[in-house]
């Protein structure tokens, strides 16, 4: 069974850091583009930052350029989302999702189950 998993998540004051991890069982990472995502309640979902297959090739979304950085670890199957100078906007549920051969993260088809960041003093 193919899965995503999402953790280190948590509460944190603003200006704080975390980094979130994104495990996958199943299947092995080094063949996908991974993303991160992020629902916060009553907005749409929105991309966060992807990585390419490699790793040579990331983005970023403008409200976390500066701020956050992906990055992966393919022998550990696994991808990072370091999150530093948190801000209160930046609470949602974060997401991983993989996507087969690709390098935007515009076509993902595997989802992890998310992990809620709140950024709250």
């Amino acid at each position: 069974q193919l899965q995503l998993v999402e953790s280190g998540g948590g509460l944190v004051q603003p200006g704080g850091s975390l980094r979130l991890s994104c495990a996958a069982s199943g299947f092995t990472l080094k063949s996908y583009a991974i993303g991160w995502f992020r629902q916060a309640p009553g907005k749409e979902r929105e991309g966060v930052s992807c990585i390419s297959m490699s790793g040579v090739s990331t983005n970023y979304a403008d409200p976390v350029k500066g701020r956050f950085a992906i990055s992966r670890d393919n022998a550990k199957n696994t991808v990072y989302l370091q999150m530093s100078s948190l801000k209160p906007e930046d609470t949602a549920v974060y997401y991983c999702a993989a996507e087969l051969f690709g390098s935007s993260c515009a076509r993902v088809g595997y989802w992890g189950q998310g992990t809620q960041v709140t950024v709250s003093s």
